[in-house]
């Protein structure tokens, strides 16, 4: 009934339940004194003392009650106290978040607003680490926390259509996304860095409080995801004009190519690398940008051997050009990148197509790449490239654009599918030889049915 009491215990719970949790060691320690000295001793009145306590049942100390724990017992009779702890705990938790959100706020949160939010959390869980159960709820009070910071936050992000763009330079919507997402890393690292110098912190509540960060991560993933999709969607486009360049020219009397490199490589160039510096370089959570960045930078490579092994015809002067182009790849997306060799089978694929330009179709078909490396039905493709015009690639027989057969490998990124498409469009051209009565199949036919057998059995 005393108010003042009711205020004392609720406001410093935590120093109450230490207090309580030494009582109860005081207690057990007391418990097996009385049991050594039965032991050492053996007198008779003290035989009679144990034999009288483990005949009540409700015996505090050797628990013959297997329904009754006593510890239990002992920290309920101040649940309500707790109970009133914690709320106060999650209204200081949330003070200082809704205090930097206000209603209609356009901006994230500053660097010493922030602070003082991640001192709070970093103080609640601090107080909390005399006993690993409230400790717990301090730390599910933490992640509710960390979710509302998510949420304030998500309310900032500008999803129009001048979020995406990237024409100009930075827009208003695009700023303030980049502030947001740089908020959120902040508060990322830092309440990480809170938990790894807690010592002696519960498995549990470090998981509580890592499953909040891990939403946070997702949303940060989430803001940047339409800038990263325009990005991507303006390289495959800048890509596939490759196919309006002429490779079909022969070598050049100095059989060196022309130029360094060809347009739409040139254009490729310049764009990555402004977009790198006008719009992630704003960023300050850089390995979140290169993870995000590295996996453009494999679709930008898978797309540039696709289109590379589609073209047709293909001259010597163009291979020598291609080639050209293959080592300005890596040039290319070396922005997106820490390092171009890290991007793994993406960048042994890049290296170990270059030298098939300029070999025997007899020699591709042994490549030790093959299959290991570079995917079958991507050589294949490129194979067609040496046929006659009526042996037509997949793409001319199904008489769809690059554009869409592009589509429709990305739909179907299943191997199995692509040899069926391939296999296709090997026996149309055996129909059409046999209809106009030919009397010989080219000579890459031959290699290809092989390197497709090879291929299809490689499946079973």
């Amino acid at each position: 009934a005393s108010m003042f009491l009711k205020q004392a215990f609720e406001g410093e719970y935590p120093k109450l339940l230490r207090l309580y949790n030494d009582l109860w060691k005081r207690l057990q320690q007391y418990s097996q004194n009385i049991q050594r000295n039965f032991n050492t001793s053996g007198t008779t009145d003290l035989f009679a003392e144990l034999q009288q306590m483990e005949e009540d049942t409700q015996d505090i100390f050797m628990q013959k009650n297997q329904d009754y724990d006593p510890e239990k017992a002992l920290k309920d009779s101040l649940q309500q106290y707790e109970a009133a702890y914690l709320s106060k705990s999650l209204s200081r938790l949330f003070d200082p978040i809704n205090l930097v959100f206000p209603p209609g706020g356009r901006n994230p949160p500053s660097s010493d607003e922030l602070d003082s939010i991640i001192k709070t959390i970093a103080s609640e869980l601090n107080v909390a680490a005399v006993d690993p159960d409230l400790c717990l709820a301090v730390a599910k009070n933490v992640a509710k926390t960390i979710q509302l910071y998510g949420v304030k936050s998500e309310q900032l992000l500008s999803t129009q259509g001048d979020a995406s763009q990237v024409i100009g330079p930075l827009t208003e919507g695009q700023r303030r996304n980049v502030a947001v997402v740089n908020s959120l890393y902040k508060l990322h690292q830092s309440v990480l860095k809170v938990i790894t110098n807690q010592s002696s912190f519960p498995a549990a509540a470090e998981q509580t409080v890592t499953t909040a960060l891990k939403a946070v991560h997702d949303l940060m993933g989430s803001a940047v995801q339409p800038l990263l999709n325009s990005v991507g969607d303006s390289v495959e486009a800048i890509i596939i004009t490759m196919h309006q360049e002429d490779f079909s020219g022969s070598l050049s009397s100095s059989g060196k190519p022309d130029v360094p490199c060809s347009l739409y490589m040139k254009e490729l160039q310049g764009f990555i690398a402004r977009v790198m510096s006008d719009y992630f370089r704003h960023f300050e959570c850089f390995d979140f940008v290169f993870d995000n960045t590295e996996a453009m930078a494999q679709r930008a490579i898978e797309l540039f051997i696709r289109n590379a092994s589609l073209i047709r015809p293909l001259g010597e002067g163009g291979k020598m050009r291609l080639a050209a182009d293959f080592a300005q790849m890596e040039l290319a997306v070396a922005p997106l990148c820490r390092r171009v060799s890290d991007l793994g089978k993406s960048y042994r694929q890049l290296r170990s197509f270059r030298p098939l330009l300029f070999q025997t179709s007899e020699h591709i078909a042994s490549s030790p790449a093959l299959g290991e490396v570079i995917p079958f039905s991507i050589i294949l493709q490129f194979l067609f490239t040496r046929a006659p015009p009526e042996l037509k690639s997949p793409f001319q027989r199904a008489e769809w654009s690059i554009a869409r057969y592009s589509q429709w490998l990305d739909d179907h990124p299943c191997e199995k599918d692509r040899l069926a498409l391939i296999r296709g469009a090997l026996e149309a051209y055996v129909q059409s030889v046999r209809t106009r009565e030919g009397k010989e199949f080219a000579p890459v036919y031959p290699i290809m049915v092989q390197l497709l057998q090879k291929a299809m059995s490689t499946l079973q």
